[in-house]
């Protein structure tokens, strides 16, 4: 008899279980009074999602240094209260480049959850960028090395997807369509930004597919693109449970405060998925982590630690999107497996 039983992750995952389990949702923002709102949203909803204050596309042209200092600013206020707030710096080679690193590594360094870097060429390009992140890191006293993002967005950066995904510094690969369509010079058509149309344009989907396969196979976290018809809840749950359930997506960005409640309903196990899990894991735990016989969907079915695994990661899914304190999981799983 074990008077404390070995916890799923200890027993399911020799070597702990290595990807990172970040928010099923990434918001993007980068006007001042959106920024605060979006601070103010992740407040009274919990660290279900991540904000990203945008120094790139969200920063006016030439004001990237004054965009950089605004973000420190509120990576470092009371309104960051889970620590859950990144930055989008510029590409590299763009001339404020190595300045916004300064401001952002100096002034909220030992803060920032993440840094997303956009518009990679390639593999050797993003290498290029990581260094420069360390190097200026060092520069400022930064002993911490901040958590990497990274956009796919073009030709080179596709090609190279599995090497990106193999980066040790990297937590995180996301797919930057609008980028992505327009590199192609009209050969992809202005519909396949759409909604629907993203999951139908064969070299859209191609390029959808291999960047989750590319995550999955390296432990990183795939992020899907956005969806920018932001007043359609509809278009964009459709387009959250294809990512989720289709694709092989774990996390998708939003543009709009509206989108984000969807996405995390979307992104989340349904009811009869969480249920399952938690009667499959207790049942293993209770016994200790052999075979078991289980009953379910009118069928009697065999279980073992290959199916546990899966179980268990549905488990940390209904935890991770469990918004506003009300949580799909039983008080008795919450309390075994979580602590609360």
């Amino acid at each position: 008899m074990h008077t404390t039983a070995p916890h799923p992750r200890d027993v399911l995952f020799e070597d702990g279980d290595p990807t990172t389990s970040l928010p099923v949702c990434d918001h993007y923002s980068g006007v001042e009074a959106r920024m605060r709102k979006s601070l103010e949203l992740q407040a009274e909803l919990g660290p279900v999602f991540d904000v990203t204050l945008d120094g790139e596309d969200g920063a006016p042209a030439g004001g990237e240094v004054e965009q950089a200092h605004l973000i420190a600013e509120l990576v470092q206020s009371p309104a960051n209260r889970y620590d859950r707030v990144g930055a989008r710096i510029v590409p590299r080679g763009h001339p404020a480049f190595e300045k916004m690193l300064e401001v952002l590594l100096r002034d909220a360094g030992t803060r920032l959850a993440y840094l997303m870097i956009p518009k990679s060429r390639d593999a050797a390009d993003l290498e290029a960028a990581v260094h420069a992140i360390d190097v200026a890191a060092r520069a400022v006293g930064l002993a911490r090395e901040v958590p990497l993002h990274a956009l796919v967005e073009t030709h080179g950066a596709l090609r190279d997807v599995e090497l990106m995904a193999a980066h040790p510094r990297l937590e995180s690969l996301s797919f930057g369509l609008m980028d992505f369509v327009s590199a192609h010079r009209g050969a992809i058509p202005q519909s396949a930004m759409s909604a629907e149309g993203q999951f139908a344009h064969p070299l859209v989907v191609r390029a959808k597919l291999a960047i989750a396969a590319a995550c999955h196979g390296h432990s990183k976290t795939p992020s899907h693109c956005v969806v920018t018809e932001f007043k359609d809840a509809r278009a964009l749950q459709r387009a959250a449970e294809r990512a989720c359930r289709e694709f092989g997506y774990t996390r998708m960005w939003s543009i709009h405060p509206d989108q984000v409640e969807v996405i995390v309903d979307a992104f989340a196990p349904t009811a009869a998925e969480v249920d399952l899990a938690v009667e499959v894991v207790m049942a293993a735990q209770a016994a200790d982590w052999g075979p078991i016989r289980l009953r379910h969907n009118g069928r009697e079915h065999l279980h073992d630690r290959a199916s546990y695994r899966y179980f268990w990661h549905v488990i940390e899914r209904a935890h991770r999107t469990s918004a506003g304190g009300h949580s799909q999981l039983p008080a008795e799983a919450r309390v075994r497996w979580f602590g609360h």
